[in-house]
């Protein structure tokens, strides 16, 4: 009888000295297979995209896509063009011009689509294409006690997957439930106000959708300031970064 309780209260020792042992070490951090794989840096995973003034913007990878071309000063060719709606800062034909190509693809809303001309393809919210091996996502894009962007025009954001990255480009567009549920690693959110979300309101769409890098846009332009785009960046609960205009 003695042996066995000496060998219970031995074997309960044991335990209580490991258990204190772990408490002094950190156990290895393990990764979901759902969760966000940590940056190389947000430099890395800024690298190609380039902002272009007011909402537009140039993406590389696979291809070259543009999304709302305006005053634009490049001409380098685009692969593929997306463009949210038709307003004339958003939808310009004569920048379109710049950049189409014979084999460039163009994706758009039914208000734009006519004033390009050409083969055009018309997407709605909603739609999920793939084009020239790039897949795009169409999010609704409308604005909320502004009359300026209303649901039924059928205004659009995109997701874009681009070398493994997913970016998305809220167009003209508020805080909505829809933009909530977006998951991206790179938001391009307007936060001009007036006619879109202004700088705090773009502020809480971004620490809605949690993504790696968030950039503010639809400022410097037609509309918002410099000033905007800072206030959002102190306000961001996500990394978040002003991207200079690209003149090339």
């Amino acid at each position: 009888m003695k042996t066995s309780r000496y060998l219970a209260v031995a074997a309960a020792v044991a335990i209580v000295l490991a258990m204190s042992l772990s408490c002094g070490r950190q156990a290895p951090a393990t990764l979901s297979p759902t969760a966000p794989q940590p940056a190389a840096g947000l430099d890395e995973l800024l690298k190609n995209v380039q902002w272009l003034g007011h909402a537009s913007f140039r993406l590389t990878g696979e291809k070259v896509v543009y999304i709302d071309p305006y005053q634009l000063k490049t001409t380098q060719p685009a692969d593929i063009i997306l463009i949210t709606h038709g307003h004339g800062d958003h939808c310009s034909p004569g920048d379109v011009s710049k950049i189409r190509g014979a084999n460039t693809v163009i994706v758009t809303t039914g208000d734009c689509a006519p004033k390009l001309g050409g083969e055009v393809k018309v997407i709605k919210a909603g739609d999920k294409i793939t084009v020239q091996g790039v897949s795009i996502e169409a999010i609704p894009a409308y604005n909320i006690g502004k009359t300026n962007h209303p649901k039924e025009a059928g205004g659009v954001g995109y997701i874009v997957t681009l070398n493994g990255v997913r970016i998305y480009h809220a167009g003209d567009s508020d805080h909505t439930l829809e933009m909530d549920a977006v998951r991206a690693d790179v938001a391009l959110l307007p936060a001009g106000g007036q006619y879109t979300m202004d700088a705090r309101e773009a502020t809480e769409a971004a620490n809605a959708i949690k993504p790696q890098v968030a950039i503010p846009m639809h400022w410097g332009s037609v509309v918002g300031t410099r000033a905007d785009a800072e206030q959002f960046a102190q306000l961001c609960k996500v990394p978040a970064r002003i991207l200079e205009r690209q003149e090339d």
